[in-house]
């Protein structure tokens, strides 16, 4: 068993420690790392077929006879210390190409989840299209490059509307400092001509009575009812209050629908429920947290995770 995932990962640990119990053997890897600390990867492609090794500090890894991958959260692909300019470029794109493809195309292997599904999953246009096709009820939802467009989308909504960024990425202001961009409401004269550098998400508002975080771990579901004060719950994480809730059949119905729209075993959904106990999707994070849940949840959801992997493609 292979587990793909950065050096501090105490989430991780908590699915390992269990596999360990169970005396399953798992090598950890962080590849875009350890490649470059001591670490060798090998695949060699023959008439005969392919074999193929990782070695790590500890152990060697006959990547052939690899059950189960988890790909938790490794670096990102890097290239060694003091390489600089282009030279560090090509290195850098030649692992991402090269050990991202080795590694991504292990025969028999079950993926949990597969990298290249995990990216398709990220996009939230195609998270949008798939949740209708699911069934999900999703909020009116405009992503556009046209200012004026944009203006009218939240004119149009009774209840308001909000900006929401379709990436985390990397802000710092004028003093270096990185900064998060917050799910916030907008009104439509806030909106200025600056909307055409780049495609931006804006949503109707939703007056909704709480969160729910939904786990997935193959047709194991996870939920917790998330109370926060803020609009986006994820901003005073200290504020919170969780609490297990059972999911409609018609939720569980849609997100069986969804995974297997984009070929997951895991998932982590992020719903808004209402005052009549609609549940509306807001987004599905392929390679979500969920290590900060009340422990009872935790436990149960590494243990799913542990019985995916253990089990392989009979899961």
């Amino acid at each position: 068993m292979l587990v793909l995932t950065c050096a501090y990962d105490p989430t991780a640990d908590l699915v390992l420690r269990i596999l360990a119990d169970r005396q399953v053997p798992v090598v950890r890897a962080d590849p875009g790392a350890d490649l470059h600390q001591g670490a060798a990867l090998t695949a060699r492609y023959t008439a005969g077929g392919r074999r193929g090794t990782l070695t790590t500090a500890t152990r060697t890894l006959d990547l052939d006879r690899t059950r189960a991958v988890w790909y938790r959260r490794p670096s990102g692909w890097t290239a060694p210390a003091g390489m600089v300019g282009q030279d560090a470029e090509f290195a850098r794109a030649q692992t991402q190409w090269g050990a991202g493809g080795i590694l991504a195309a292990l025969p028999g292997a079950h993926y949990v989840n597969h990298p290249w599904d995990i990216r398709a999953a990220e996009h939230k246009p195609a998270q949008l299209d798939a949740a209708l096709a699911a069934g999900f009820a999703v909020p009116d939802t405009v992503i556009t490059t046209d200012p004026e467009q944009a203006r009218a989308f939240c004119a149009q909504q009774p209840g308001g509307a909000v900006y929401k960024p379709q990436w985390n990425t990397t802000y710092h202001n004028e003093d270096g400092r990185a900064v998060q961009a917050w799910v916030a409401e907008v009104a439509p004269e806030e909106i200025t001509d600056a909307v055409a550098a780049c495609p931006h998400l804006f949503q109707a508002r939703l007056v909704k009575d709480f969160d729910v975080r939904l786990t997935a771990v193959g047709t194991e579901l996870f939920a917790v009812r998330i109370d926060s004060p803020d609009l986006d719950w994820r901003r005073r994480q200290d504020l919170i209050t969780y609490t297990p809730i059972d999911v409609p059949a018609s939720v569980r119905r849609s997100v069986a629908h969804y995974l297997g729209n984009f070929r997951l075993v895991y998932g982590a959904f992020d719903f808004a429920v209402d005052a009549d106990g609609r549940w509306m999707f807001l987004e599905c994070n392929a390679n979500g947290q969920w290590a900060f849940f009340p422990p009872p949840t935790i436990d149960a959801i590494a243990t799913a995770i542990a019985d995916q992997l253990q089990k392989g493609h009979s899961a």
